[in-house]
């Protein structure tokens, strides 16, 4: 049962992370409002103690593209970061309880 969570949020992550890549685009503006918005869902998984190490590479390689000015990258790596954090959280939540459906009664 563990393992089917880990591979639905898992692949959450990646659909979301596909979407967003497509749609990312755009300034520096739209950089900091994504990286941001990742920041904020990353530090609520830190609070529900389930942070995902591939959100912090991610947003480590977003604030590289954009102090190299390639503010599309940028935007891109920190909308998926986002999408790792909140995938991150979904497992938190969610195994919460589902850890009793795995006990042997």
């Amino acid at each position: 049962m563990r393992n089917v969570m880990q591979k639905s949020a898992l692949i959450l992550a990646l659909l979301a992370a596909g979407a967003v890549s497509a749609l990312a685009a755009g300034s520096e503006d739209d950089f900091k409002a994504a990286y941001a918005a990742a920041e904020a869902a990353n530090k609520e998984a830190g609070k529900l103690r389930n942070q995902w190490t591939t959100t912090a590479a991610t947003l480590t390689a977003a604030k590289k593209a954009a102090d190299a000015g390639d503010f599309d990258k940028a935007t891109a790596s920190a909308k998926e970061a986002e999408a790792l954090a909140k995938a991150s959280i979904f497992q938190a939540t969610s195994e919460k309880t589902r850890w009793k459906d795995m006990e042997i009664r």
